[in-house]
């Protein structure tokens, strides 16, 4: 008896694989690239060096816990809107904010930069939702984003492969005793030098999306009549 297997067209079919972005990728593909996985070790929380010691900050959302799954809304299932976010706990001397959203388990040697903000006000105490320019939403007005990972200064909605398993989607929020006089829209290393000189303290939460392997398996009928015999 043989099998057939079929895509789904539902919500976790393969939506949109354009560019190059190598997260937007089959389901066979995400089965091979199973083992292959950037890390938690390699954000820029994890590997900007900072003291330890440092002050922490409290950074949480309303739409989703820490290392809970995103609502589909914010990712590319959804109208991939950037999700709302706020925090408390800055230490004294905070003089601007930079938020950098990165996937730990893309498929590729570097986490994905999924959005960048930077010049973020310290009292403004949060993020609303769909602040970051994606698609068909222009975001906030005066907000400075930087580049993602698709060389866009827009949030970037997570788009994980099918059956890839979970991907770590981290929020990372850093406070800077000065603000840095960036370029327009600048990218992870220009914004990871400005945080290795200026970061007082830094917080992190943890979002998750996965996509199962969303093939359908079903029975191939045998042929009727006389070919059934043959």
């Amino acid at each position: 008896m043989s099998w057939l297997l079929l895509r789904p067209t539902g919500c976790f079919a393969a939506q949109r694989y354009t560019g190059t972005m190598l997260e937007k990728l089959p389901e066979v593909i995400g089965h091979a690239l199973q083992g292959m996985r950037a890390g938690l070790d390699k954000i820029v929380f994890n590997t900007l060096g900072m003291r330890q010691g440092m002050a922490s900050i409290a950074l949480s959302s309303v739409a989703f816990a820490d290392h809970a799954p995103l609502p589909s809304r914010y990712t590319a299932d959804g109208e991939g809107l950037s999700p709302p976010l706020q925090w408390t706990g800055l230490p004294a001397g905070t003089e601007s904010l930079v938020l950098v959203v990165e996937d730990a388990d893309s498929p590729t040697p570097n986490p994905l930069v999924h959005a960048i903000v930077v010049g973020l006000q310290p009292a403004e105490g949060k993020l609303d939702e769909a602040a970051i320019p994606s698609r068909d939403n222009a975001g906030a007005a005066g907000l400075r984003v930087g580049r993602n990972s698709g060389l866009q200064a827009a949030w970037l909605p997570p788009d994980p492969p099918p059956g890839h398993g979970a991907h770590r989607y981290a929020f990372q929020l850093f406070a800077l005793d000065d603000t840095p006089a960036f370029s327009t829209a600048p990218g992870r290393d220009e914004v990871f030098d400005a945080l290795r000189e200026h970061a007082l303290a830094s917080g992190l939460l943890i979002g998750t999306c996965e996509r199962p392997d969303g093939s359908i398996k079903i029975k191939k009928a045998a042929p009727a009549g006389p070919l059934a015999t043959g």
